[in-house]
């Protein structure tokens, strides 16, 4: 038998008497330990969910690895590149590459009755993954865009629309401004809110053949072409791949490719959701020390109101050694019943906040209305362990005090 865990496990289960000093010790150990880890748990769930939606959203707008002309990337102007059948196959049988889809980018102004506002209008094909406007469509409906006909749809962003004063349905004018002024009429069929200022302020969808056309391109030139990838930890080694592959090579216009993610794409959105990672290991850091000084000082008082029982200990024969493992395992068995409470508390507020979006957020600020929460088990268990040690490594330093206390002078202890 485990003589320490078993002398441990009596002394926690002993109620005792209620004017111990040692139970309301016990109790703010507990709390302490609880309320650090379900702070930490709250903090990890908000910036894995502040960073992960984030970060999507950057991703909806601009895919994971943008292919475009190499002189693009040193020019605010838009030069064109082809992407003919043959190098769709090419960026398609890439190894890690899960969809590719053409777009086309121009410069214009929509004018209504009462105002007007320059924007940029992407044009898209029928390959191109709706699936992140479709989960941020608020009004209306994503039409089929096309690459062979114009169908004069524009989706624009709800900020756009409350601009301009624009409903689903109306009709708007764009001017395209180049040698000449080129007029063409649309009409709204759909409006999406992501939140994202930077994209939701200047971004209306459109058809990928308009676009061309009003650049005045060949039919099989675009601005680009985006990649998205199966998994987005592999992103640098998928890059690899078309840096390879791509980059360097020429299109039958004699006009070079190349690429980037979507980190260098948008480095300050990354920059700064990076820079939430040192906010989470200060608060962890900070959480962790406030379970770890409660739970010396409820030991040192445990050990000093069980100074008899010490000396008693002593006095038959125990060994420090042992007599200190005892107090570990009363203190593992109080910080046990502290990571229940901290689990519990944490992860409820978790599920809370997701299902009521109870706290709010202003988007014009964070990109988003609500704070978002994610759920990660491993996470949450690796935090839970690292508490657990922690904060009994920091107790065998106060668990030395045991050797110094006497059995003589113990017994008559009060």
């Amino acid at each position: 038998m485990n003589l320490p865990f078993f002398i441990a496990k009596r002394i926690y289960s002993d109620q005792g008497d209620k004017r111990k000093v040692s139970r309301p010790a016990i109790r703010i150990a507990t709390l302490g330990v609880g309320i650090g880890l379900a702070v930490m748990i709250v903090t990890v769930a908000v910036v894995l969910g502040f960073q992960h939606t984030i970060r999507d959203k950057v991703v909806g707008f601009g895919s994971h690895i943008q292919v475009q002309n190499i002189l693009t990337f040193n020019s605010t102007d838009r030069y064109p590149v082809c992407f003919n059948d043959s190098m769709m196959q090419v960026l398609k049988g890439l190894k890690g590459v899960r969809h590719v889809e053409r777009y086309a980018i121009t410069q214009g102004i929509l004018k209504t009755d009462e105002d007007f506002l320059g924007v940029l209008f992407k044009g898209v094909g029928p390959e191109y993954d709706m699936t992140f406007l479709k989960q941020h469509l608020v009004e209306g409906e994503i039409p089929v865009f096309s690459d062979t006909t114009s169908t004069n749809k524009l989706l624009i962003s709800r900020m756009i629309a409350d601009k301009l004063r624009l409903s689903v349905g109306d009709k708007v004018f764009a001017y395209f401004i180049d040698e000449s002024v080129r007029t063409r009429r649309y009409t709204i069929s759909g409006i999406y809110q992501t939140n994202m200022t930077r994209f939701d302020e200047t971004l209306c969808i459109t058809d990928l053949y308009a676009a061309v056309k009003i650049n005045g391109w060949e039919k099989d030139q675009v601005s680009g072409a985006e990649l998205l990838v199966n998994d987005f930890e592999q992103l640098q080694v998928t890059e690899d791949e078309v840096i390879e592959k791509v980059n360097r090579s020429t299109d039958p216009y004699e006009q070079t490719l190349s690429s980037q993610t979507i980190y260098e794409a948008y480095p300050q959105v990354f920059t700064w959701l990076e820079l939430l990672d040192i906010n989470v290991w200060i608060i962890l850091a900070l959480m962790v020390c406030v379970a770890g000084f409660t739970m010396i000082s409820g030991l040192l008082i445990i050990i000093l109101e069980r100074t008899q029982m010490i000396g008693v200990l002593k006095a038959i024969g125990a060994r420090n050694k042992t007599i200190r493992h005892t107090f570990l395992w009363f203190a593992a068995f109080i910080i046990g019943q502290g990571l229940l409470l901290g689990n519990i508390l944490g992860i409820g507020i978790i599920l809370l906040q997701r299902t009521t979006g109870l706290i709010t957020l202003d988007p014009q600020t964070y990109y988003v209305s609500e704070v978002p929460m994610e759920i990660n088990i491993p996470l949450f268990i690796l935090l839970n362990i690292a508490t657990l040690l922690i904060s009994i490594f920091v107790l065998i330093a106060p668990s030395f005090l045991i050797s110094h206390i006497h059995p003589a002078k113990s017994m008559r202890y009060e």
